[in-house]
C-alpha cells in the first residue's frame, strides 16, 4: 500500500473521568479517514512520558489538551503530510524525531500517539482488514485472542484511598473460551456486590476503572470476599479462576517504607515482601503488579527470588512501557512480567519494541487500558495482534471498558484467533 497522510485533525473530548483526552483523524490521499481516542492515567509512574496539559487552572482544573490538539493538526501535520501510511515505523520515528525530548514532553506524548493510532486504523481500512492483523504484519507478531484481567474492587487512587492497595482483579483461566471467561467474571463481578451488601460494607461509589470502592476494615478483605466471590459464583480457585493484585505501592511509599495508613500500620521492604508471601499462601493469588515502589531496584530483585516462581510479577509504574527500563529489569531479574501502556511510551512502534523485548526474555507480557478510557475499542486489537496473551482493560461495568471486551467477543466469533490461557500460572 503507497497511501499517503494528506492532513489530520484533532479534538478536545472527554475520558470517562471527565478529564480531557484527545481524539485525533486521519485523512488519506485516497480520501479515506480514520480516527482514534487517547487513553489517560491517574496512577501515573514518574517516568512515563509526559501527556501535554494546558495548565489553565479556569478551564477542566488545567487539565485541558487544546495545546495538543493545536500541535497535531500544525507542527506533527507538517511533519508528517505526504508520508506513506502503510509504514507505521517511519511514521512514528518523523514524530518521536520532531519532538526530540527523551519523554515527548515538547508536543505531548498524547498528540503522538493519537496520530500514531490513528494513521494504524486508516492503513487497516484501507486494506479492508480488521486493525489488529494490520498491527500484526506491520510488527510481525503471532496474534491470538487475551486472557482478561478483570477489576472487581478497588482502592488507592482509583477509589478515594479507601484502602491502599489499588486493586483487585480476577482471572478466569481455566475456562474453554473467551467468552466463557467472560461470563464467569460477570458472574463474580455480581456476586461480590451481593457480598458486600450482605455484609454491610458501605459502597462509595464505582471505582475509576469499573469496580467496587467499599470501605472495607482491611486490605486483606478484599482478597478474603473475592475469594468467596469466586466460590459462590460457582467457580474453582486456582483451577479456574485466581486473583491478581494491582498494588500500585508508589502511591503509599513513603521514605523508604511502605505506610498502610487505613490499618495504621507501616512496613519496611522487606516485611511488606513477607506479606505478599503469606497472602499468596491463604488465597489464590497468581499475579503481583507493582509490588514495590518504582525506584527500588533492590527490593525488586529480592521479590522476585521470593515469589517469582509461583505467580507473575509485572512491572507497570516500574518499567512504564520503556524498554530502556524493560532492559534494566531483565538484566537484574527483577520482575518477570511487564505491563503494556501505549500511552506511556507514546507510539505503537515504542510500544510493539517493548513486547518484542519482553517475550525475547520470555517474560509475560500484559496489555493495559488506563483509568481514564474512552469507547475506542483500539486496545482490544491492540492485545490480539501483541499476541502477548493477556489484557487488563478494567472492570465489567461502563462503555469505555466494555467497548473492549465486546469488540473481543467480535473477533472470537469473526476471526480465527486462538485462545491460549497462558501458563504456568494461568
Amino acid at each position: 500500500m503507497s497511501l499517503t497522510i494528506a492532513g489530520l485533525r484533532a479534538l478536545q473530548i472527554l475520558d470517562s473521568r471527565g478529564v480531557p483526552t484527545l481524539e485525533v483523524e486521519v485523512r488519506l490521499s485516497n480520501g479515506v479517514s480514520a480516527t482514534a481516542q487517547v487513553p489517560s492515567g491517574a496512577s501515573t509512574g514518574r517516568y512515563e512520558a509526559v501527556e501535554l496539559r494546558d495548565g489553565d487552572p479556569d478551564r477542566y482544573a488545567g487539565k485541558g489538551v487544546t495545546q495538543a490538539c493545536r500541535n497535531v493538526e500544525n507542527e506533527i501535520a507538517a511533519a508528517v503530510t505526504g508520508l506513506d501510511a502503510g509504514d507505521q515505523a517511519s511514521v512514528d520515528r518523523r514524530m518521536i524525531e520532531l519532538d526530540g525530548t527523551p519523554s515527548k514532553s515538547r508536543l505531548g506524548a498524547n498528540a503522538i500517539l493519537g496520530v500514531s493510532c490513528a494513521v494504524a486504523r486508516a492503513a487497516s481500512q484501507c486494506k479492508g482488514e480488521p486493525l489488529w492483523q494490520t498491527l500484526s504484519c506491520q510488527f510481525g507478531t503471532k496474534p491470538t485472542l487475551p486472557l482478561p484481567m478483570v477489576n472487581i474492587l478497588s482502592g488507592g487512587l482509583h477509589a478515594g484511598r479507601q484502602v491502599e492497595f489499588q486493586d483487585f482483579l480476577a482471572v478466569a483461566h481455566g475456562l474453554p473460551t473467551y467468552s466463557e471467561s467472560l461470563h464467569a467474571i460477570v458472574s463474580i463481578h455480581r456476586e461480590t456486590r451481593k457480598i458486600l451488601d450482605d455484609r454491610g460494607f458501605l459502597l462509595t461509589g464505582v471505582a475509576d476503572e469499573g469496580g467496587w470502592g467499599p470501605v472495607l476494615p482491611s486490605n486483606e478483605a478484599a482478597l478474603a470476599i473475592l475469594t468467596q466471590a469466586i466460590e459462590r459464583a460457582g467457580f474453582r480457585p486456582v483451577q479456574e479462576v485466581s486473583i491478581a493484585i494491582d498494588a500500585a505501592s508508589s502511591h503509599f511509599h513513603d521514605g523508604g517504607r511502605y505506610v498502610l495508613r487505613s490499618e495504621g500500620r507501616t512496613l519496611e521492604v522487606d516485611e511488606l515482601i513477607d506479606l505478599y508471601a503469606t497472602w499468596a499462601d491463604r488465597y489464590p493469588i497468581r499475579s503481583l503488579e507493582d509490588g514495590l515502589d518504582q525506584d527500588d531496584w533492590a527490593g525488586w530483585v529480592r521479590l522476585t527470588q521470593r515469589l517469582g516462581g509461583r505467580m507473575q510479577l509485572i512491572g507497570d509504574d516500574f518499567f512504564t512501557t520503556n524498554a530502556g527500563r524493560l532492559q534494566q529489569g531483565i538484566a537484574q531479574g527483577a520482575a518477570n512480567a511487564v505491563l503494556v501502556k501505549m500511552n506511556q511510551i507514546g507510539t505503537l512502534t515504542e510500544t510493539f519494541e517493548v513486547l518484542a523485548l519482553a517475550a525475547q526474555a520470555g517474560w509475560r507480557a500484559v496489555v493495559s487500558a488506563r483509568s481514564g478510557e474512552t469507547e475506542d475499542s483500539f486496545l482490544a486489537d491492540l492485545a490480539c495482534a501483541s499476541g502477548a496473551g493477556q489484557i487488563k482493560v478494567g472492570s465489567v461495568t461502563r462503555s469505555s471498558r466494555l467497548s473492549k471486551y465486546n469488540r473481543l467477543l467480535a473477533l472470537e466469533r469473526d476471526s480465527q484467533l486462538t485462545w491460549t490461557a497462558s501458563s504456568p500460572w494461568f
